[in-house]
């Protein structure tokens, strides 16, 4: 089962509203997740086996609860225009996500479309310096200029978004609800120049990891995935890289919330996304530099042989010598995303 999209969502509502839940008393798009659908291409020739239901969650800060929510996406606004270029115009945007307003930024190319969408997921910037749109300005400038509206999400607690305080605590979760309301906005939109019928997401980095929740949490949403270089699936490994060397204290506050892997495992297997792969839907490409001495490549080549014993559609292209922010190899890396999104969007 596809999730509903933009026009389609109230024509479909009387036949979906058991299962998933199209549209909120609010007027609101939405997306209840309990369960993954059978296939994002079944059809009536072949009618596929009943979905597994979700697992029920031992801790409400879980990928499980976030399975189980009903999530929100809406009032999606267009405010300032930031660039104007030959090929697409940016403006400042603020959409609603649950019950937090999220700000972003969003190019969309000149002429009439509609284009297809993509959503993108940046990634770790301290939210002290961060600035709105900050990232992926290289990708954010070619998308546009190849015909992609894009949305880039600053997510809670950066730029001018609303603050989330738990979030830190509760391993940053609350981004995941904010890339999956960035689409339910988008459709609630209903924008003329943009076809919700087509939208991929795109993540590097911490992004990834918020690209590999998503697609856990909610198969269906998105058509196709993109990451670059991304963190470990298994959220214990990048606290033990990144913050617990440089003696974070949020490391002690996350240990004394929800233990120690050690002290509760069940706690830490259900905020890992490989976890629920077989959850997946979406075809997914990962590229990863072979010299990116920031997120181990290991750690990638483990994600994906977990998808690929699921049986996903997943493709690992690997970059000689590039680092964790890709240098001469992006260009390449680009032509294989935007052919990778052809296939899949068009």
């Amino acid at each position: 089962m596809r999730f509903p999209r933009g026009a389609s969502c109230l024509a479909a509502a009387l036949a979906l509203v058991a299962a998933v839940g199209c549209t909120g008393a609010d007027g609101q798009d939405t997306a209840r997740t309990a369960a993954p659908p059978t296939s994002p291409r079944a059809t009536s020739e072949a009618p596929a086996a009943p979905p597994s239901p979700s697992p029920t969650p031992a801790d409400p800060v879980s990928l499980p609860a976030l399975m189980q929510h009903e999530h929100h996406g809406s009032d999606l606004r267009l405010g300032a225009v930031r660039v104007r270029t030959d090929a697409y115009t940016q403006y400042a945007v603020t959409y609603r996500a649950n019950d937090l307003t999220i700000s972003g930024i969003m190019n969309v190319p000149r002429g009439e479309g509609p284009f297809p969408a993509l959503v993108l997921a940046h990634g770790y910037i301290d939210p002290d310096v961060y600035t709105t749109g900050q990232g992926m300005p290289r990708e954010q400038d070619l998308l546009a200029r190849n015909g992609y509206v894009v949305l880039h999400t600053d997510y809670r607690n950066h730029a001018g978004s609303d603050d989330d305080p738990d979030n830190d605590v509760n391993l940053r979760l609350g981004y995941t609800e904010d890339v999956i309301a960035a689409v339910l906005a988008l459709r609630s939109a209903a924008r003329p120049n943009v076809d919700d019928e087509r939208i991929g997401l795109l993540g590097r980095s911490m992004g990834g990891g918020v690209v590999y929740n998503t697609l856990v949490v909610a198969p269906g949403l998105f058509d196709a995935a993109v990451v670059f270089a991304p963190v470990s699936s298994r959220p214990e490994q990048n606290i033990d890289r990144f913050q617990r060397p440089e003696g974070d204290p949020l490391v002690e506050e996350i240990e004394a919330a929800h233990g120690t892997p050690e002290e509760n495992p069940e706690f830490w297997r259900q905020v890992s996304p490989v976890t629920y792969v077989d959850r997946v839907t979406e075809p997914l490409l990962i590229h990863h530099g072979t010299a990116d001495d920031t997120c181990p490549p290991a750690w990638t080549r483990t994600t994906v042989a977990a998808f690929e014993a699921a049986g996903k559609d997943v493709e690992l292209r690997t970059y000689q010598g590039e680092g964790h922010t890709f240098g001469p190899r992006w260009p390449d890396s680009m032509d294989v995303t935007m052919a990778f999104f052809e296939r899949h969007l068009r």
